[in-house]
């Protein structure tokens, strides 16, 4: 294990509370963590312990820091802070949910052209912007572009990076990575902007086809091609690839930075134009077409640098052995022998010491390659068996140790130790974590539970419950079924579905009003609901139901309770007293208190009687319904003592017409013939 992984959940410089590693780079390690400041989670790379006392490492470290710090751009990871703690060097930036756009690529293989285009304008967007403030990166790679689960590319590590141009050698050597580097910082030359363009045009190469233009073994191999090879066009690695395409990448390929784009800009304004349809233009034709054709001029090698090639017309010229020229003479015959048997003697004697010679350089050779020490590959991000054989094929031996990690897929190595670029002997190992996969959960048995002791279980399991309300006729809120089985194992945070019981198909409440409680209640029990009773006031008949609670329509589960309301029948009311007063106050009186008054006169010869109740039926306080008729007898006055009568007052009626009968609320009528001795 690392020795960094001290750092993993202690609180750095006081701030920082180290969460996790986030990758292992050659001379640092990058961790997640929450600054405790400001609330946020930013991500701290720290330098080795074993670079930590290097000068030459620290001011590369600082000058990472200082040139993205004066960087602010939305293509760029921001720098929040720097500085030095527990006896190395960190730097804190922006952290930003998402692979690199190596692991992008190594996972997905090539992109949608859409996408690369897309992507590759972010990246001339991010060193276009350091081009105008004067730095140069030097290092454009996809291990250096951090893509954001919203399609936002960020470029990082500018500790390489250079203010205006510079040399590209570093304490004697040549600083970047071979696959991506420009012909002029293969051959340790200048750099200028324009090497960071080549260097995107790898990168789009790479994204539109899944592989680098040059490829191999070693560096000086590459190194080579970059100066010397031509590369084939992109859509000869990929169908669908189209021709403007293939022209707009070679140009930026091309071998002497003229013939590349002017800027970052120049080169975004014709993928730009690619994007809406527009033909290349004629200047990049011109420089595809040339560089596909070995017209452009190749890169000639530094003597010094470390990937220097002599070129052929550097090497010192042989020259002829001096003397004048001599004409052509026969030979003595005799001489001549004697110098055909010097000469063969002479031939074998060379040939002997020639082969001893090679002999000897062989085994030296072979001696010297034994104990070389061998480069370790850089094999993160690769599937298990092809990291296996990279690591084989230089000398090594992989030591593969298997974890489960919640961001790598399956087979996928998540770091290495040690880390890319390191020298080591042949034969050592390089210990390769690969992923399983997200960690792995075993599936709780919740048929038959309740679903709060369901999803709390799911939950428990680090999985996440997945909820279906079935209808059936098992009790409702219970676990009916569940997927993936009990017993499963699966990756945490995997969903688990249950289905869980509705009970039975809802039915509507019938409509039982105006039936009575026994006849509404069997109503109700056919409908499969259970009858509850309430009474209530009513003017409607006593035991008739007047509602339910719920309403009739209302859907409900077969077995659920339905109250009906059932009418207690209208309430007595005490018939007032009216008796002695007179006709319009009594009749007024038996209104108000909800009774039908009915008038009837009857004769008297009493001057006070007259216009008076003298008498009333019901009697007073005698309990009636409400709107019960009530007939009063009001006294009118008449001159002849032996006429007494009691009549009623009668409408004026047309003969043979029937007689309307009385209606409620209003005085009564009586027959004109009706008459009655008054009981008095």
């Amino acid at each position: 294990m690392n020795a960094n992984d001290r750092y993993i959940g202690r609180l750095f410089d006081g701030r920082y509370l180290v969460l996790s590693r986030l990758g292992t780079g050659g001379m640092a390690a990058v961790y997640l963590a929450e600054d405790q400041d400001l609330g946020r989670r930013i991500a701290v790379k720290i330098l080795d312990d074993r670079h930590a006392t290097d000068a030459g490492f620290v001011e590369r470290f600082r000058r990472e820091a200082q040139n993205a710090a004066g960087l602010s751009h939305p293509n760029i990871v921001a720098i929040y802070d720097r500085g030095e703690a527990e006896g190395s060097s960190y730097i804190a930036m922006e952290y930003l949910e998402g692979p690199t756009l190596k692991e992008l690529i190594v996972r997905q293989g090539p992109l949608p052209v859409p996408v690369a285009v897309d992507y590759a304008r972010q990246i001339l967007a991010a060193v276009g912007f350091a081009h105008r403030n004067g730095i140069v990166h030097r290092d454009i790679k996809p291990h250096n572009v951090l893509v954001g689960e919203d399609g936002r590319c960020k470029v990082t590590d500018f500790g390489i990076a250079r203010s205006g141009a510079s040399e590209m050698t570093e304490v004697g050597s040549i600083v970047g990575t071979a696959q991506y580097l420009s012909p002029e910082q293969a051959r340790g030359g200048p750099i200028s902007p324009a090497s960071d363009l080549y260097s995107v045009g790898v990168v789009l190469y790479e994204m539109l086809t899944g592989t680098v233009p040059f490829a191999g073994e070693q560096p000086i191999e590459i190194a080579m091609k970059h100066l010397n090879g031509v590369p084939t066009p992109p859509s000869s690695h990929r169908r669908g690839i189209p021709h403007e395409l293939d022209v707009i990448v070679l140009r930026a390929l091309a071998k002497t930075p003229a013939d590349r784009y002017r800027s970052a800009e120049a080169f975004d304004n014709e993928l730009s134009a690619f994007s809406r349809g527009s033909a290349a233009s004629g200047e990049t034709e011109a420089a595809a077409t040339a560089l596909l054709s070995g017209a452009t001029t190749a890169m000639p090698a530094l003597v010094g640098s470390d990937t220097a090639i002599v070129p052929a017309d550097q090497v010192a010229k042989v020259t002829k052995a001096g003397g004048a020229y001599y004409g052509y003479q026969p030979p003595n015959r005799k001489r001549r022998g004697r110098r055909i048997l010097w000469w063969l003697a002479g031939s074998l004697l060379a040939v002997a010491v020639a082969a001893g010679g090679w002999y000897a350089y062989t085994k030296i050779q072979d001696k010297i390659s034994a104990n070389s020490p061998s480069t370790v590959p850089f094999v993160e991000g690769l599937r298990e068996e092809q990291a296996v054989t990279k690591i084989q094929q230089a000398d090594l031996s992989a030591d593969i140790r298997r974890v489960a990690d919640q961001k790598v897929p399956a087979e996928y190595v998540i770091s290495q130790d040690p880390p890319a670029g390191e020298k080591t002997t042949k034969g050592n190992s390089v210990r390769i974590r690969v992923s399983t996969g997200l960690p792995k959960a075993g599936v709780p048995d919740v048929q038959r539970m309740k679903e709060s002791d369901a999803i709390a279980a799911i939950r428990a399991a680090r999985l996440q419950p997945l909820v279906f309300e079935i209808q059936s006729d098992k009790p409702a809120g219970r676990v009916m079924a569940q997927d993936p089985k009990a017993g499963s194992k699966v990756a945490q945070s995997s969903k688990v579905r249950i289905n869980v019981s509705r009970g039975p198909k809802p039915v509507g409440v019938p409509s039982v009003a105006g039936l009575t409680f026994a006849d509404a209640s069997a109503a109700l029990q056919d409908a499969g609901f259970v009858a509850g009773r309430t009474d209530v006031d009513s003017k409607e008949p006593a035991d008739n139901v007047v509602g339910s609670l719920p309403n009739a329509g209302t859907e409900l589960r077969p077995g659920q309770r339905v109250t009906l309301l059932v009418s207690k029948g209208a309430p007595a009311i005490a018939v007032p007293d009216v008796n002695g007063l007179d006709r319009t106050d009594a009749i007024v009186t038996l209104k108000t208190a909800g009774l039908d008054p009915i008038v009837v006169t009857q004769d008297t010869t009493d001057p006070t009687e007259s216009g008076v109740v003298l008498d009333q039926v019901p009697f007073a306080l005698e309990q009636v319904l409400p709107g019960a008729v009530v007939t009063i007898t009001v006294g009118r006055l008449v001159s002849d003592p032996n006429a007494v009568t009691t009549t009623a007052a009668t409408p004026t009626t047309t003969p043979g017409a029937p007689v309307t009968p009385a209606t409620p609320g209003t005085v009564g009528t009586l027959p004109a013939t009706s008459t009655q001795t008054n009981p008095r």
